[in-house]
């Protein structure tokens, strides 16, 4: 192992949004920034791709120039129960569409020019906070280079919904055995379908749900949701679980057989986990979905993620000024997530529970069809205002 006596203000462990857009928060405040990403940019990730309008400007003060990729604006959502039944309506505050392969590698690349040291390629294997070497972490990292270790006085963790530190960490949502809000599995495809610019759909199917829109080019990401035994019940094949299980919502199964996929194969994840989460462990501030996950079916995972990033820079840039100490730091940003998210996470955890059945998913796509008036609050519960 080469030993790195490097010493940086911040580490920040995930190049997704959340750790990108923290980098370059941090960068611009002058503070020295590692940031490590296990793999190369541009790279295609699962994700609905569906960003609500509350981080427009956001996304703008830190360098990306929105205006100019005319990206699909998205202001009515579409519902569609097991079989078929639809529901409409618009959205109230709205969103746009983009890839994770464009918006991360334009993140990527703002982050690279303003000075952040960005590692691609290359895992965090160990992190350890020595509170008598002046409270500095000790990171240590793989890559074909070989093992390095590096000391920074703040790390943060933006490593997605599970990773080898969570297991290492023994966190407790990695602890649980297989349950309703755990065990899930996400499969994700771009794909070219007559389907409307401004519009999200969410359309239902036994055990799961498959949302859609448009992202740039004229291309759409289409992104569904289920259990693991829903794969394993189908010979674990990805597509003879589509054929019976997705095809018996009659939107679906006109998608599937009409549309033009543009991947040679789905990209999936497993092991995808609702339960709550700590959003500091082990000193380290968690973003992004390492703090917790709100149902893709509310469509705003990207929008919590940037908007954590800010949570925590603003706690993390008072830290580094020494205007509060490591413990004020913390518990302030546990305060701040939760206050801003918590209600959010629960909103979306009780909304999931009235989607993937048929019973429930008529009841739910009826009663909004009977009394629309009652859409509009739970679509605002599970969304934030601009910051």
């Amino acid at each position: 192992m080469t030993n790195n006596n490097t010493h940086f203000d911040i580490a920040i462990i995930g190049g997704g949004l959340a750790g990108l857009c923290f980098a370059i928060q941090a960068i611009d405040k002058g503070y020295s920034v590692a940031l490590f990403e296990k793999e190369s940019y541009p790279h295609h990730k699962v994700c609905g791709e569906y960003i609500s309008m509350e981080s427009w400007q956001f996304l703008r003060s830190i360098g990306l120039p929105l205006d100019d990729f005319q990206l699909p604006l998205i202001n009515q959502l579409q519902v569609s129960s097991v079989n078929g039944k639809l529901f409409s309506h618009a959205l109230p505050l709205g969103g746009f569409g983009i890839s994770r392969y464009k918006i991360d590698a334009l993140l990527a690349d703002i982050a690279i020019k303003k000075g952040v040291q960005l590692f691609t390629q290359t895992k965090v294997t160990d992190v350890v906070f020595n509170e008598s070497d002046r409270g500095a972490f000790i990171l240590t990292t793989q890559s074909s280079n070989g093992n390095h270790q590096l000391k920074a006085t703040v790390t943060v963790g933006s490593f997605g919904k599970r990773s080898n530190l969570d297991v290492q960490w023994k966190r407790d949502f990695v602890q649980q055995k297989p349950n309703k809000l755990n065990h899930y599995i996400g499969i994700k495809y771009h794909i070219r379908y007559p389907h409307p610019i401004d519009t999200i759909a969410l359309h239902n199917f036994e055990n799961g749900y498959c949302g859609m829109s448009k992202i740039e080019h004229d291309k759409s990401c289409l992104c569904y949701l289920t259990t693991a035994q829903n794969l394993k019940v189908n010979n674990n094949s990805i597509k003879l679980m589509e054929e019976n299980m997705l095809y018996k919502n009659p939107f679906l199964k006109d998608i599937f057989n009409h549309a033009q996929f543009l991947f040679p194969h789905p990209i999936a994840i497993s092991q995808i986990s609702f339960q709550q989460k700590e959003s500091v462990e082990n000193h380290v501030l968690m973003v992004g979905d390492s703090a917790g996950s709100i149902t893709p079916l509310c469509g705003n995972g990207m929008s919590m993620a940037m908007h954590a990033s800010k949570l925590a820079f603003e706690q993390v840039d008072l830290f580094l000024q020494k205007k509060i100490n490591r413990a004020e730091m913390e518990v302030q940003y546990k305060l701040a997530w939760k206050q801003q998210f918590g209600t959010r996470l629960a909103t979306g955890r009780f909304v999931q529970s009235m989607f993937g059945k048929t019973s429930t998913s008529n009841f739910l796509v009826n009663t909004m069809n009977l009394l629309p008036f009652l859409a509009t609050p739970i679509i605002r519960s599970t969304h934030g205002k601009a910051f």
